[in-house]
């Protein structure tokens, strides 16, 4: 072979390996965007957090139950049979499994991203404090406890420490 040839392609291999290189760089772009957008999907408390039941109370002001006076409901009641498994509706870490008043048994999630979410008047409570949940796990068991009139889940989301209107995460809204 002649040395023009071989230079050729060495030429030819750089450019190539050049290539691979650039092309190699871009998809390790996008991998990380996937990854990052992925990310964004698990953390972000969007869905239905038991499967069927219907929305029996919203966010805001009612008459409460107990002392039919008008006073802020602080989540949305979701009315499904005693036992239905309820399940996390974004990743993040549990930071309360147990009871708390007026709740009864309540898991509280951090996502991490400022929001947490409240699962509260379970009949059981599957996860623990500490535990990492991923989007659509099942945490616990929809029930009667705590200042509750009837088996239910009440769902409350928080940003930043503040009780805000679940409504925007709440895939399927139905009220009887």
């Amino acid at each position: 072979m002649s040395d023009a040839i071989v230079d050729d392609f060495n030429r030819a291999l750089d450019k190539l390996s050049s290539d691979l290189d650039r092309k190699s760089e871009q998809l390790d772009v996008l991998s990380s965007m996937f990854i990052d957008q992925q990310l964004q999907v698990d953390l972000n408390p969007v869905g239905w957090p038991v499967s069927g039941g219907y929305v029996s109370s919203r966010f805001g002001k009612r008459v409460d139950p107990f002392t039919r006076r008008l006073t802020f409901h602080a989540g949305v009641d979701i009315a499904s049979p005693k036992g239905t498994p309820f399940t996390a509706m974004a990743d993040g870490v549990v930071i309360h499994s147990g009871k708390r008043a007026g709740y009864g048994n309540m898991v509280e999630i951090d996502h991490g991203d400022g929001r947490t979410t409240r699962y509260g008047h379970a009949s059981a409570l599957l996860v623990a404090k500490g535990d990492f949940v991923k989007k659509g796990q099942k945490i616990g068991l929809v029930g009667n406890t705590g200042r509750s009139t009837g088996s239910h889940l009440h769902f409350e989301v928080l940003k930043n420490g503040k009780q805000i209107n679940p409504k925007q995460y709440l895939t399927k809204l139905a009220k009887r």
